[in-house]
């Protein structure tokens, strides 16, 4: 995966994790696990370009409440 031999912002090795991703589109909110390069010093992400690409998409559906395919993982609240 590593397109930078070294973390461009602080310079700090890169690993690839497995992380989660909260997405936001309207009121609703995705969770999504990618793979992606983190920065051990930093904690900078590098997301892959298809990776983006398919934020955006999931962001659009949830948008357009388009959540049929989505699992639902239980409630959220707002605490004023």
């Amino acid at each position: 995966m590593m397109p930078f031999e070294k973390c461009p912002l602080c310079g700090g090795e890169l690993v690839t994790k497995d992380v989660e991703k909260l997405l936001r589109g309207g009121v609703n909110t995705a969770s999504v696990h990618v793979r992606v390069d983190v920065c051990l010093r930093c904690g900078e992400r590098y997301y892959p370009v298809e990776t983006i690409r398919r934020f955006e998409q999931i962001v659009s559906q949830l948008e357009r409440q388009e959540v049929d395919n989505f699992q639902p993982m239980g409630r959220s609240f707002r605490v004023a």
